[in-house]
């Protein structure tokens, strides 16, 4: 089974981004959901106002079992901000890591 990598972007308005960062940080206290591997938010360091959150899923089948649930949280996120994300789906083919102990 491929990992799979989601991706919300939205603008989120500067007078918003304390809100984005509350709902982020609320998500981190809940259980989460089976299957996630990580997640990050992120901004673009050339568009401060364009935001990002990346999770990484264990499979197809953990993304889709979430998704079953009801409305992602990712967007809940977005929308306590202001904003509606757009949302794109990867599939992970390859993964280069460091190895172990190297600086």
């Amino acid at each position: 089974m491929a990992m799979i990598i989601t991706v919300l972007e939205a603008h989120v308005d500067p007078a918003s981004q304390g809100a984005l960062h509350a709902a982020y940080g609320a998500a981190a206290q809940d259980a989460l959901p089976a299957g996630l591997v990580r997640s990050t938010l992120s901004h673009a360091t050339d568009d401060p106002t364009l935001w990002r959150i990346e999770t990484v899923w264990e499979s197809r089948e953990a993304l889709e079992a979430m998704r079953r649930l009801g409305t992602p949280r990712g967007i809940l996120i977005f929308r306590a901000a202001g904003a509606e994300p757009t949302v794109s789906v990867f599939a992970v083919t390859m993964i280069l890591s460091p190895p172990r102990g190297a600086a």
